[in-house]
């Protein structure tokens, strides 16, 4: 055999092992390796949804799937420690929580398929080469959405009038923030608004940021990923302590005291991975799989953080609410 005939049967058999994973051994269940970008709290909500609708579809944990949980806790070195983990135990699909998650995912195999319930930018960020038509072993469903910062911006002027200073905090690591905090300056120049960056990379920059805020901003914007997701207690705890009104990107935040969110609802985005999880099982291939869109928005307010707050919420804005806490 020549040198150019052993490269080409090397790439058909490079090509081989994706498309022929889903033929299972007789008698073996598949394994999903599920990677948390947080922790097992915070994103138990989302993965109850996964579960439920996998079960929905005939894929029952224990009987006719196994599931492999790991959690990174906002930790970004864990993505690729936790890729590797499920690379060296042969799982039959990869379902990675968020973007950098499944760029360590991608990082780890060409081979095992990869399926992200949410992403920040799939294009940008290079695990798909459009959403059309992905390529590749990666596919799934981007939270990504051009209008999303100007509407939250316009909700935090409608409910606070005399917003000038606005502070974000961002894990400048995150992709998907980089976009986000673009768009953000964006909006806040048409709404006369000053942004006061707090960037964060780690776990300890959290306080360091908090506290060099100050009284320098008159309400925060959070910008959600793994590592925000996991520390929102905290946040949480500082915003309502200096009373600070919070806007975050999504519902669970409010459970610990934020004010305000506005965003995909995270929980269909979840559910719907399980279909993506569903067909690569019965043989797809993540290539021919377009990426999906969020189809549901969802704006929550939590008017006992904005009484503990001191805050007098429009009615113009409460009607506007999917949901309000009391």
């Amino acid at each position: 055999m020549n040198r150019r005939q052993f490269i080409t049967l090397l790439g058909g058999a490079a090509a081989w092992p994706l498309a022929a994973r889903a033929q299972q051994a007789p008698g073996r269940r598949p394994t999903i390796g599920y990677l948390g970008g947080a922790d097992a709290t915070s994103q138990r909500a989302w993965l109850d949804a996964f579960v439920q609708r996998l079960h929905e579809l005939g894929w029952i944990e224990g009987r006719t799937v196994a599931i492999e949980y790991r959690w990174a806790e906002g930790r970004p070195e864990r993505y690729a420690e936790i890729a590797a983990e499920f690379v060296r135990l042969n799982v039959d699909v990869i379902l990675a929580g968020g973007t950098e998650p499944a760029v360590a995912a991608k990082q780890a195999t060409s081979i095992i398929p990869i399926v992200f319930p949410t992403a920040g930018d799939p294009v940008a960020s290079k695990l798909v080469t459009s959403l059309a038509r992905p390529g590749g072993n990666v596919t799934g469903l981007s939270n990504f959405a051009s209008d999303l910062a100007a509407k939250r911006l316009e909700i935090l002027r409608d409910a606070l009038p005399e917003l000038r200073r606005l502070a974000t905090m961002v894990n400048t690591d995150y992709s998907g923030g980089v976009t986000e905090t673009e768009q953000i300056q964006t909006a806040a120049g048409a709404l006369g608004l000053e942004i006061i960056r707090l960037p964060i990379r780690r776990v300890e920059d959290i306080a360091v940021a908090l506290d060099g805020l100050k009284a320098r901003a008159q309400a925060l914007y959070a910008i959600g990923d793994p590592l925000v997701n996991a520390q929102r207690l905290r946040i949480s705890a500082f915003a309502l302590a200096t009373r600070l009104p919070t806007m975050f990107p999504q519902r669970q935040y409010l459970e610990v005291g934020g004010l305000m969110s506005y965003g995909p609802n995270y929980l269909d985005l979840n559910r719907r991975s399980a279909d993506y999880v569903d067909k690569i099982l019965r043989g797809a291939a993540p290539a021919d799989l377009p990426v999906e869109q969020p189809t549901k928005f969802d704006f929550a307010i939590n008017l006992i953080t904005a009484k503990a707050l001191g805050l007098a919420i429009p009615p113009s804005l409460l009607v506007r609410a999917d949901e309000v806490i009391e």
